[in-house]
């Protein structure tokens, strides 16, 4: 019993003890928590403005307060943003204020609008918080519907402005695209001036081809090729003279077919064609070989008989023997072609070379004759040409057809009038013609002395200061006023560089002309223009099939 007793004993002691134990934890529990919520209490009091003592706002405070100053500070975070929208809406508005100005519209509202937004938001920036001082709740409320409102009427301004700025961006970038193309057009036509240049200069393969075939020929067979007896209808003035200066053999014999084959009267018809040394063979074995149709007649010299021709009396001559224009025309050519095309253009030595000048020597070359049809070896003829010789020329020496329009194609364009003397010589609206096609009164020419008026402007134009090269500029001075005007239809020019020339033109013309530097008898030739050359080649001739002409 006295065990059972001494047990029982101790349970009841062990019970209590866990009892007054757990009391005593929740006690200090809730001791702990009435202390801390005391002292943030206390802590909180002292932050409350002086008149406010409702329990309500004081607990809203107090609460909100309690919970978020545990995490962070709320008014810093907000005071951040709204910075930072301050900040980036200035930097836009700059943005667009300079692109403002960029696109000269410094007169305009917008601008000014512009700027004047960009000066509040820096005024914004300068303000208490947003510099980095402290702000109360009442100041931050403020300054964040001040911020808001600017913000919102930058971005309103913005969205008017952007679709006009976005227009006026799209046309300086069409501007920028249209300048990078332009640059590059010319680039590629200046490639292409000076690609033609080169391929109107060069001889093709077939021409020189058939040159040395007919050279050959001659070679081959001397007996069959002797010289023909004297025809004194070259110097019969009662006939229809032509004067052909050329070194190419297949277009001399275009010329010459062209007119005989659309002549009414071809036995009346007489050549005078002159070539240089190296040509005179082979373009007399062609005319051996292929003599004329109809009875037509023809006489073939080389340039070097024609011995008043020296340089003590020919300027040209004189000049070739320079040595500044020996070294314009022949050195360094490769290096400037790829310069400048002009320049290339007229560094052609053709220019300057007596085959090229003889023109203006007709009276003296044929001293018998009293008038003379004047033919480029470019040219075709496409009807008979006998009116020329009857039309009246009124006294002048030179009937032409003028090529002026508007502007273009005057004595201003192709003569220097900053010299003095070409300004006070000529008049720079004057009309100007074109050679190729040419009746010549030989009467005239020797009563005006028209060959004494080139010499003169030749001399003077050593140093290429009253022209830059050529012979149509001395022509225009030596036959000014002494030039009558053609109607147009006698001599159509441009198959050689013009697309545009109307095939109604060109069936109406009595002479079609390939000037230019696409040559018919060239790869580069237009074909729409072609065939009209072709036509007149005499394909039977067994060195035009064996030299491949592809005509």
């Amino acid at each position: 019993m006295a065990v059972a007793f001494r047990g029982g004993c101790n349970g009841v002691g062990s019970g209590l003890r866990s009892f007054f134990s757990y009391r005593i934890f929740i006690s200090a529990l809730f001791s702990f928590l009435f202390l801390a919520t005391f002292s943030v209490f206390l802590n909180s009091s002292r932050h409350q403005p002086p008149h406010d003592h409702t329990l309500p706002s004081g607990g809203n405070a107090y609460m909100q307060r309690t919970f978020l100053a545990l995490q962070s500070d709320p008014l810093k975070t907000r005071l951040d943003m709204i910075h930072k929208q301050a900040t980036d809406h200035l930097t836009l508005v700059n943005a667009y204020a300079a692109y403002a100005r960029k696109l000269k519209l410094d007169a305009s509202k917008q601008l000014k609008l512009f700027e004047d937004l960009a000066i509040n938001f820096s005024d914004l920036q300068s303000k208490p918080g947003l510099n980095g001082n402290a702000l109360e709740e009442d100041a931050f409320r403020l300054l964040e519907k001040e911020v808001k409102d600017k913000v919102k009427t930058a971005r309103m301004m913005i969205v008017e402005s952007k679709e006009s700025y976005d227009t006026q961006l799209k046309i300086q970038k069409l501007r920028d695209t249209i300048f990078a193309v332009q640059e590059q057009l010319a680039k590629a036509k200046k490639s292409g001036a000076v690609a033609s240049l080169i391929s109107a200069k060069s001889v093709p393969k077939s021409l020189n081809c058939l040159a040395m075939r007919l050279v050959g020929e001659r070679i081959n067979n001397p007996e069959k090729y002797k010289d023909a007896p004297f025809d004194s209808a070259v110097e019969d003035p009662s006939l229809y003279h032509y004067a052909i200066f050329s070194d190419n053999v297949i277009a001399v014999s275009v010329v010459v077919r062209s007119v005989v084959m659309n002549a009414e009267e071809p036995w009346k018809h007489v050549f005078h064609v002159v070539t240089d040394r190296m040509n005179l063979a082979a373009m007399k074995v062609w005319f051996k070989m292929r003599p004329l149709d109809r009875g037509a007649h023809i006489e073939i010299k080389s340039v070097d008989e024609f011995k008043f021709l020296n340089s003590s009396y020919a300027p040209v001559l004189k000049q070739l023997e320079s040595a500044k224009l020996q070294k314009f025309y022949f050195e360094n050519q490769a290096e400037n072609a790829t310069k400048d095309a002009h320049s290339l253009k007229f560094k052609n030595p053709k220019y300057l070379s007596m085959l090229n000048h003889l023109r203006f020597y007709l009276p003296e070359m044929y001293p018998k004759l009293n008038k003379i049809l004047f033919l480029d070896d470019d040219v075709v003829v496409q009807k008979d040409v006998t009116g020329l010789w009857k039309i009246n020329l009124d006294g002048k020496v030179n009937g032409a057809v003028e090529t002026c329009f508007g502007s273009f194609h005057r004595y201003g364009q192709y003569l220097n009038f900053t010299h003095p003397l070409i300004k006070e010589s000529f008049n720079p609206n004057a009309c100007a013609w074109a050679f190729g096609m040419n009746i010549f009164d030989l009467n005239a020419w020797r009563r005006e002395k028209c060959t004494d008026q080139y010499h003169y402007w030749q001399n003077l134009n050593e140093n290429r200061t009253l022209w830059e090269l050529g012979t149509l500029p001395p022509g225009l001075m030596a036959f000014y006023s002494k030039t009558k005007s053609l109607d147009k239809s006698w001599h159509v020019l441009g198959l050689g560089y013009n697309p545009g020339v109307s095939m109604d033109e060109i069936k109406k013309a009595a002479v079609i002309h390939y000037n230019g530097n696409m040559k018919p008898w060239l790869d580069i030739a237009m074909n729409q223009y072609k065939s009209l050359w072709t036509k007149y080649v005499d394909n039977e001739m067994e060195f035009v099939q064996m030299c491949n002409f592809g005509l």
